[in-house]
């Protein structure tokens, strides 16, 4: 089988899922860093020769290519199927569709209203030099509040201690590398919540150390945003 090569940004959280997703099934793979700080994914040869999208994280398999973190971990649990353990993504039709439910509904709820916290209190005022909006991070803080909350009762609050059951899947890896990306921007989304930070917790327990790896210039760039407001 040809070399799957693995282009990603730590600093994304699909990449960051995608990224915990190998080491866990221990699928062989080649890393490929791109920084998207310095605008390494927006050039015509990238586009032309690498992601049509030019976002990341995108896999190379031979000279088959693939975007978007939800395919690529549906297309590797085909592929290598005898690495991915049946709790993590299981092949059952139901118990598959339980996971891509939640999967499908993320896109528009915590990956969308975490994800335009941090740009907007942290990425857009570090990239601009200018002080973000405080009516807007006002209104775009109760928004990702109300999606963390439509988490807790929508999937934690249904008898099982992961998002899908009483087993890690995939699904928890997606949610817990969204979630932890507001941190960068100074916010713990786990306050004031024990039952998201017992989930958490339990998430990271059962993906070490590769969510430790995958999340260490979160937790860099979240050090620094706490030290600043000291």
């Amino acid at each position: 089988m040809s070399a799957l090569k693995y282009y990603f940004d730590l600093m994304s959280q699909p990449s960051r899922a995608v990224y915990v997703f190998l080491k866990i099934t221990k699928i062989p793979f080649e890393p490929y860093a791109v920084a998207l700080r310095k605008g390494e994914h927006r050039t015509d040869d990238f586009k032309q020769n690498f992601n049509k999208f030019q976002k990341v994280p995108f896999i190379h398999h031979g000279d088959f290519k693939l975007a978007e973190s939800i395919a690529i971990v549906r297309y590797l649990s085909k592929q290598y199927k005898d690495n991915v353990p049946d709790y993590l993504y299981p092949s059952g039709a139901k118990e598959q569709a339980k996971v891509d439910e939640f999967l499908e509904w993320q896109h528009l709820n915590i990956r969308l209203h975490c994800a335009q916290y941090f740009w907007y209190k942290w990425l857009i005022p570090n990239i601009t030099q200018s002080p973000p909006d405080d009516d807007k991070i006002e209104r775009l803080e109760s928004a990702m509040l109300g999606s963390i909350s439509d988490f807790e009762d929508l999937f934690l609050s249904q008898g099982h201690k992961y998002v899908v059951g009483n087993t890690l899947t995939v699904a928890d890896i997606f949610a817990a590398c969204e979630l932890e990306q507001p941190r960068i921007a100074g916010y713990d989304v786990c306050q004031n919540r024990p039952k998201l930070k017992s989930w958490l917790d339990s998430v990271k327990k059962d993906c070490d150390p590769f969510f430790a790896e995958a999340n260490v210039f979160v937790d860099k760039f979240a050090k620094k945003t706490l030290a600043a407001k000291m």
